[in-house]
Order: C-alpha cells, then sequence, then structure tokens
C-alpha cells in the first residue's frame, strides 16, 4: 500500500505506484458512467421481459440517479471522516451488491431496488475517487490525473449505449448488470493495495439530521426536475416535490449555520477559486447534458442506426475529449487556468451553434465534425476548472468539499436535461404534422420521434415520419441554440471572474498554517499538507 509520509510530495512523485493506483480510480468512475447511459438501450427489452408500464420504465431509469445526486454530500464526509479509501472500498462493494441483485431480477421492483442501491454505492465513489488526488500526486501532476479520472467518468456515457447494445445483441438483458461486477472487483483489489488512506479525524461527526435533510431535499429536488419534462412544471407531484425539496434544502442550511461544527462547510463557498470554478464546472455540465440528451434520439430515429451503431458513432466527442485531457496541463501551465477554461467554453460554444445548423440532409459527417469540437471544449472546460477547484481544498477537507462540487455539478446536469428536455419536446410537438391521424395515434406520435415512427410505420404514413424528423431536427438545433448561448456567456463569466495566472497557487488562501510548525512551505501548497493524516 503505498504510505503518506511526512513529505508527502516528495514520495508521490518518486513512487511509480501512484498511476497504478490511478487506474484504479479511472476503473471505478469508468463503471459509473456505464451506468448513466446502459440502462436506456435496454429499456424496451426489459419492458417486453418484465411487463414494465411507462412509469415503471422511468422509475428504472431513475432510481440510481436520484440517489446517486441525493446521497453525495454525506458521502463526502464519511470518507472524511473514517477513511476515504476504505468508504471507497465501501462504495464499490455496495456497487457490487447491487449489480449483483440487477443481474439475477425478475421483476420491475427488484430492477428498481438495485438501481438504487447501485446509486448508494455510486455517491460514495464518485466524490472521494476525486478527493484523494491530492493525496497522490503534486500539483504539477494533478491536472494530468483529473483529467484522466474526468475522461473516464465521461468516456462511460457514450460508451454505455455502445456496449449495452453489443450486450444485448449476444446476451440476456441482466448482462447490462453483469458487466459491472469484473470491473469493480478490479477496483476493489486495486484500492485495497494501491490507494493510501487519508481522513480528518476532526471532521464533524455524522449528523443523522442533516443527512436525512440532504437526501430528502436534494432527492424531492431533483425528483422533480427529472419528471417536469414528462408531467410538465405545473403538475401537482412535480410542484409539491420541488418546493418540498427547496423548503428541506433551506432547512439544511439553516440547521448547519448554527452548528460548531457543520456537515455543509459553507465555508468552502467562501473561497473564490473554489466557488467559481466549481459553478464554471456545474455550468458545463449543463451544456454538456443537454447535448447528450438530444443525440441519441436523433442518430437512431432520424439517422437510422441500431443501439450499438449510435454508440459508436458518440465516440468522435470522446476523441476530442482525451485530445484535450490529455493537453490541458501545459495549456494551463502556459497560460493560466482562466484563460484556458474561457478559451474552452468559446470552443463549445461555437461547436453547439454549429450543431444547431444540422438539417434533414446533413448526414453523419457534419454531425461528427461538431461533436469532436464539443468534445475538445469540454475537455479544456472541465478538466482545469475541476483541478482548480479540487486544488483550493485543503486535503483534510477534501471529501466533503469533493461531494459539494460533485453534487451541485450533478444537479447541474439534471437542470440541464429537465429544462433542455422540456424546450426539445414542446417545439418538437408544435412542428410535428398529425393531420388526418385519430387521435390516440396522434398522441402516441406526439410523444417521440421514435414512437412517430412507429405509428408511421404501423399505419403505413410515410409523410409522418419525415414529419418527425424535421419537427425533432427543428427541437434539436433550439436545444443546440440555447446550450452555445448558454456557454457563451459561461465564458464571458469565467473571463472576468476567474483568479488571473499570477494569483496565487490553487489551494493557497484556503489552507490554514500548520498548527506550530510555522508558515506553510512551497512543497506543501497546492492542496498538500505537511499533516496529511493517515
Amino acid at each position: 500500500m503505498v504510505t503518506v509520509s511526512t513529505s508527502p510530495a516528495a514520495a508521490r512523485q518518486n513512487d511509480p505506484r501512484r498511476w497504478w493506483a490511478l487506474g484504479a480510480l479511472v476503473a471505478s468512475m469508468l463503471v459509473l458512467g456505464f451506468d448513466m447511459t446502459i440502462l436506456n438501450v435496454a429499456l424496451p427489452t426489459m419492458a417486453a421481459r418484465l411487463g414494465a408500464s411507462t412509469g415503471e420504465q422511468q422509475w428504472m431509469a431513475d432510481a440510481y440517479v436520484v440517489v446517486f445526486a441525493s446521497l453525495m454530500l454525506p458521502a463526502g464526509l464519511l470518507g472524511d471522516r473514517f477513511g476515504r479509501r476504505r468508504m471507497l472500498m465501501t462504495g464499490l462493494g455496495i456497487f457490487l451488491a447491487g449489480s449483483l441483485i440487477g443481474t439475477l431480477a425478475d421483476d420491475v421492483s427488484l430492477v428498481v431496488a438495485a438501481r438504487a442501491v447501485m446509486g448508494v454505492g455510486g455517491a460514495l465513489v464518485m466524490p472521494l475517487a476525486l478527493a484523494v488526488l491530492p493525496a497522490l500526486f503534486a500539483p504539477g501532476e494533478r491536472t494530468k490525473a483529473v483529467g484522466i479520472v474526468s475522461a473516464a467518468s465521461a468516456l462511460g456515457a457514450p460508451l454505455g449505449p455502445l456496449v449495452g447494445g453489443w450486450l444485448l445483441d449476444h446476451f440476456w438483458w441482466g448482462s447490462i448488470f453483469l458487466i459491472n461486477i469484473p470491473m469493480v472487483a478490479i477496483g476493489l483489489t486495486a484500492c485495497l493495495f494501491l490507494l493510501p488512506e487519508t481522513r480528518d479525524p476532526a471532521s464533524p461527526r455524522v449528523d443523522v439530521v442533516s443527512t436525512a435533510l440532504t437526501a430528502a431535499g436534494l432527492g424531492a429536488l431533483i425528483y422533480g426536475i427529472i419528471e417536469a419534462p414528462g408531467r410538465g412544471w405545473s403538475d401537482p407531484l412535480v410542484l409539491a416535490m420541488l418546493a418540498g425539496g427547496t423548503l428541506l434544502v433551506a432547512a439544511l442550511v439553516l440547521r448547519e449555520r448554527r452548528m460548531p461544527r457543520p456537515m455543509l462547510d459553507m465555508s468552502l463557498l467562501r473561497d473564490r477559486a473554489f466557488l467559481l470554478n466549481a459553478i464554471a464546472a456545474t455550468l458545463v455540465m449543463f451544456v454538456l447534458s443537454g447535448l447528450m440528451f438530444v443525440l441519441p434520439q436523433y442518430l437512431q430515429a432520424v439517422l437510422g442506426n441500431d443501439a450499438f451503431g449510435t454508440g459508436l458513432r458518440m465516440l468522435p466527442m470522446m476523441g476530442g475529449l482525451l485530445v484535450a485531457a490529455k493537453g490541458a496541463e501545459p495549456v494551463v501551465r502556459r497560460f493560466g487556468a482562466r484563460a484556458v477554461i474561457s478559451g474552452g467554453l468559446v470552443v463549445l460554444a461555437f461547436a453547439a451553434i454549429l450543431g444547431s445548423r444540422t438539417d434533414v440532409g446533413s448526414g453523419y459527417g457534419f454531425t461528427a465534425l461538431w461533436l469532436t469540437l464539443a468534445g475538445a471544449g469540454f475537455g479544456f472546460t472541465v478538466v482545469p476548472a475541476m483541478d482548480s477547484a479540487l486544488g483550493a481544498l485543503p486535503v483534510e477537507r477534501a471529501g466533503s468539499g469533493t461531494g459539494l462540487l460533485m453534487t451541485v455539478r450533478q444537479v447541474g446536469s439534471a437542470l440541464g436535461i429537465a429544462l433542455l428536455g422540456s424546450l426539445l419536446a414542446g417545439a418538437y410537438a408544435d412542428r410535428l404534422d398529425t393531420g388526418g391521424l385519430p387521435r390516440p395515434a396522434a398522441d402516441a406520435a406526439g410523444d417521440s420521434v421514435v414512437a412517430a415512427h412507429t405509428v408511421a410505420d404501423r399505419l403505413g404514413t410515410p409523410g409522418l415520419g419525415e414529419s418527425a424528423n424535421s419537427a425533432y431536427l427543428h427541437g434539436m438545433d433550439l436545444v443546440l441554440l440555447v446550450s452555445g448561448v448558454a456557454a457563451l456567456v459561461t465564458a464571458l463569466f469565467a473571463a472576468a471572474l476567474l483568479p488571473g495566472k499570477g494569483a496565487l497557487p490553487p489551494g493557497k488562501d484556503l489552507l490554514p498554517p500548520d498548527e506550530g510548525d510555522g508558515p506553510a512551505r512551497p512543497a506543501d501548497l497546492g492542496g498538500a499538507r505537511s499533516d496529511a493524516r493517515q
């Protein structure tokens, strides 16, 4: 096992096993990325085999996301207090148990339960996989490490449909859960032998009331956001969830402000570097979630690809992301994080606006072009933003701070899917021509472009399919245009407010001096303290 010595920076730079440890984190993050999207391609098959209704299919998809996002803050605190490696391995074990339940499930309720259990495990893995990076890498290498881990997480999303489509072509639907088991087992073994144990014994005790408020409040908010596109923003359940979630989160903040040792460390938000980089990372996730939401239906229904072909055609985005992740470190060193983040957002905005020019005759080549640019823009934005935010955290508060960072990013993703999904659905329904169709068929065609093609094939009305393609592209172009404008606004925000190249090194303004040790030494800056605890 890697040991955190009294001179952690030197130990990290000289111990080659830190890169093997990074491999363990990559495996963990990759499997989480899979499970964000892999179920989508399996839902039609599972619905047929299990007799699931539309609402039950939504629960199968949403149970993971809601639990995952609502528990990340308490998970970060548990890592700070009881050991980040220990809790990371616990999360992987819980994720493994959920995958086993899903593999053996034979009814809808068991699948929903499996996805919820996997969400609990994912909530522990996601923030703690990033929180251990400052204990493994010196500031000069941390940008590269964050880029690799971020790329692994992002790579899983488009690989989910690719892997899921291949598995469904060759095996039964439970294989989409079975694929997790060997990957998690590798991650557990590597974490046991390669990761250092770090904790903060002085961190706050786990507050059951605050934990319940956090989970219930964020869970209600995210559930309402996810349900809003399908039910409508004025639906009583959606309004009740959003109002109830807001009240619960407000009660949490009021409680935490009165606590001498709060679970939700609001003082982290007073640090300009952490706050602004967290906001930048969250806003870019909002834009990216919009791109990822509109693409699969366009590639499948409009261009006519199957599930495997859809995943394959989303890979250019990953190519751009991998290039950006590899090149971020030297570019940030040369120009500074603010310039790189702003420039990445401009590239992302250009890609989205270019994509908004897609029409029925554009073909895949045009899509591959703007997808590659979007991946590069995303990589050059999120990697330095995440690295700067992590670098602003002292090591002993890395778990809780990373939990807060990942929670707001996840909320940004949910908002992107909900708001941009509603925009897409409204624009599609307004443009779709269902004249002359029976009312039930017209209602079904208005649900989605996939349903419209099914209705067109059943009734023998090719004009409906053409109208659906045109209407969907209208909605997709509108979503991409809004995403591009949002990215441009975020670029201006980043250029105006983020610290410049000559600012203090990441983490310096948050690091308190070591008790009794005098001023912090240069090797300790950038998120590494000389008193990192076992």
